[in-house]
């Protein structure tokens, strides 16, 4: 709807447009068609589709896909790790026996759904009988979700998965992995550091790995005062297949209990 201020009320008002609940004034208020012949209309460039208001969209559609098909999903715990981990290697192998101790006390294995550790972990849990989760993400060097997926999902969006990880996972178990597995490890220390999250135990599997980084936040970021000293013990680093599995377990039944 174009309509002209009254000038004899106002004399500063120039031509005013609303398109739904937005107003157009001054030079953004002449537009040759309105919403809805734009809409119908299918001729034209297709820019449209890459605007951030149907981005909104799209977000809005990987958050309803997510929380549909994960709704319903049992206890989980998320195993993240490389994607470059080569297939029979040792570090594969503790991710393929990790996914299957997992699926054996009664979790679901959420990975990124990728090849590597994620493989690894979603092997694992399939082979055993459990179920095996992928979440992944479009990125231009990886081909789709592994093979071992039996309930996946992909994401165009970081963000929007990084939020299923966390609502549907009762714990990370982190195996040897580069800047993803660091950005969701440290995403997850800020998110229980702060409260966001509770009751959530975060592992770092393979202390030769991992004990560099573990040393480094002690002597150095708690040292000079970035972190406090009970900050350290959101992080539990360990060698043993087990251990990691039991404080899985113990955490959610300390969660259980608050629930």
């Amino acid at each position: 709807m174009l309509r002209m201020a009254d000038q004899n009320a106002d004399p500063q008002r120039l031509p005013e447009k609303q398109r739904g609940p937005v107003v157009l004034r001054r030079s953004r208020s002449i537009e040759p068609t309105t919403t809805d012949q734009r809409l119908l209309d299918s001729r034209g460039p297709a820019d449209w589709v890459h605007t951030d208001p149907w981005r909104v969209l799209r977000i809005q559609a990987e958050f309803v896909e997510g929380f549909g098909m994960l709704a319903e999903l049992p206890r989980a715990a998320t195993v993240f790790g490389s994607a470059r981990t080569p297939p029979g290697s040792a570090e594969y192998e503790l991710g393929r026996e990790l996914g299957a101790r997992l699926a054996g006390a009664g979790f679901a294995v959420i990975t990124g759904g990728g090849p590597g550790a994620m493989e690894a972990a979603n092997r694992g849990a399939s082979e055993a009988g459990g179920l095996s989760v992928g979440l992944g993400i479009e990125l231009p060097f990886e081909q789709g979700l592994n093979p071992w997926v039996d309930l996946g999902i992909n994401f165009r969006y970081f963000f929007a998965r990084k939020t299923m990880f966390v609502k549907y996972s009762q714990a990370f178990v982190c195996l040897p992995g580069g800047f993803g597995t660091l950005d969701e490890l440290f995403e997850a220390l800020v998110l229980v550091q702060t409260k966001k999250v509770t009751k959530f135990p975060v592992v770092l599997l393979g202390t030769e790995y991992w004990g560099g980084l573990y040393d480094w936040i002690a002597t150095t970021v708690q040292r000079d005062g970035k972190i406090s000293p009970r900050d350290l013990d959101l992080l539990h680093v360990t060698d043993d297949i087990d251990d990691a599995v039991d404080v899985v377990n113990e955490a959610y039944h300390a969660w259980e209990e608050t629930h």
